[in-house]
């Protein structure tokens, strides 16, 4: 038989042994869990770091998208002014022949409103296409209020149709001085370039209406004589040199000639002493057809101040000779007020008494 004493030492070395085991396996286990939160920690601390680091990326992407855009909305920008063409010439807006009353009496409240797209000082330009001119309208004026009513109801919508970037510039003479259109027709020219840079202008009675927009208010290689068949003359042109009325010029032209004559005073004789200049500097006179010119004149009587002027054959027989001193280098003239209004820009002017 074994000795019992001996089993029970062999029991206890095997329970010391398992023990022992045990308590390796649970340090183990604690260990491992420790180490466990150890590494959760440091990832939630790593993600709190870089949360903020990722929103300021985010934030710079989104930043750098912006500014990669706004080359690229001003790219598009331009792109649709370049889309832009030249207006094709004539416009495809003209109608042609058309018909012209002065019975029924109209507004300015009325023009206003059936021009809605003018720009204050009755100024214009077409949206879908570019200009081929810029054109500056010179009206002189002096009490002609009722006259001027008919000339913007008819003249805006055809200058509008004839796609024109225009301004119109009534010139107002100041004072009961004998009336001095030619001096008041540089003034528009001077007044005109101070606001826009114009290169063409169309000098123009205040009572004549054409009657076909096919009559482009636009200048010519050679100066234009526009209003070429009138009523008051039968529709026709009562003499080859005649350039009274309605006429162009580009800037070129007019400076060509020293401008207008600035001593013409009361009617009559500017015209001629006009076409003496064009002459005199190798230009022809360009005219529309007779029945593309024809124009209506509001009739009137003769305005005070405007008598005939008796000086006016004189003075012609001499443009050579005075032409250089007597123009555009010469003017002188006061400004006394400047109306804006959305149909026009009115100048009201002390243009000096004869000499």
């Amino acid at each position: 038989m074994r000795d019992p004493s001996g089993n029970f030492s062999f029991l206890q070395r095997i329970c010391s042994v398992v023990v022992l085991l045990c308590f390796v396996h649970i340090s183990v286990t604690v260990l491992y869990y420790l180490r466990t939160l150890d590494l959760r920690s440091s990832f939630l601390q790593i993600q709190q770091i870089n949360s903020p680091t990722q929103n300021v990326l985010k934030e710079s992407a989104v930043t750098q998208a912006n500014l990669e855009r706004q080359p690229a909305l001003a790219t598009n920008v331009s792109r649709e002014a370049e889309a832009l063409k030249p207006c094709p010439d004539p416009s495809p807006l003209l109608v042609g022949p058309l018909r012209i009353e002065f019975s029924n009496p109209v507004s300015l409240d009325l023009v206003r409103s059936e021009n809605p797209r003018l720009s204050s000082g009755g100024r214009y330009k077409p949206t879908d296409c570019i200009a081929l001119q810029k054109v500056a309208m010179i009206i002189p004026f002096r009490n002609r209020d009722e006259h001027l009513k008919f000339w913007l109801y008819y003249l805006h919508p055809i200058l509008q149709r004839q796609q024109l970037d225009y301004g119109v510039y009534v010139i107002n003479q100041a004072g009961e001085e004998r009336f001095n259109r030619a001096k008041l027709l540089n003034i528009g020219y001077t007044e005109a370039l101070k606001e826009y840079d114009y290169e063409c202008f169309v000098f123009s009675d205040v009572d004549l209406i054409p009657m076909d927009d096919r009559n482009t208010y636009k200048c010519y290689s050679q100066p234009r004589h526009l209003s070429v068949s009138m009523d008051k003359f039968g529709f026709k042109l009562p003499y080859n040199q005649y350039f009274g009325g309605v006429s162009s010029m580009s800037k070129q032209q007019f400076l060509k000639i020293n401008g207008f004559p600035n001593d013409y005073w009361g009617w009559g004789g500017e015209d001629d002493d006009i076409f003496n200049r064009l002459s005199s500097r190798g230009m022809s006179i360009s005219r529309p057809n007779g029945q593309i010119g024809k124009c209506r004149m509001i009739r009137h009587e003769r305005d005070k101040q405007n008598e005939p002027n008796p000086q006016r054959f004189d003075r012609i027989a001499h443009t050579r000779e005075t032409m250089n001193r007597d123009g555009i280098n010469s003017l002188s003239y006061k400004v006394i007020k400047v109306e804006k209004d959305q149909l026009f820009t009115k100048i009201t002017v002390d243009v000096g008494k004869p000499r």
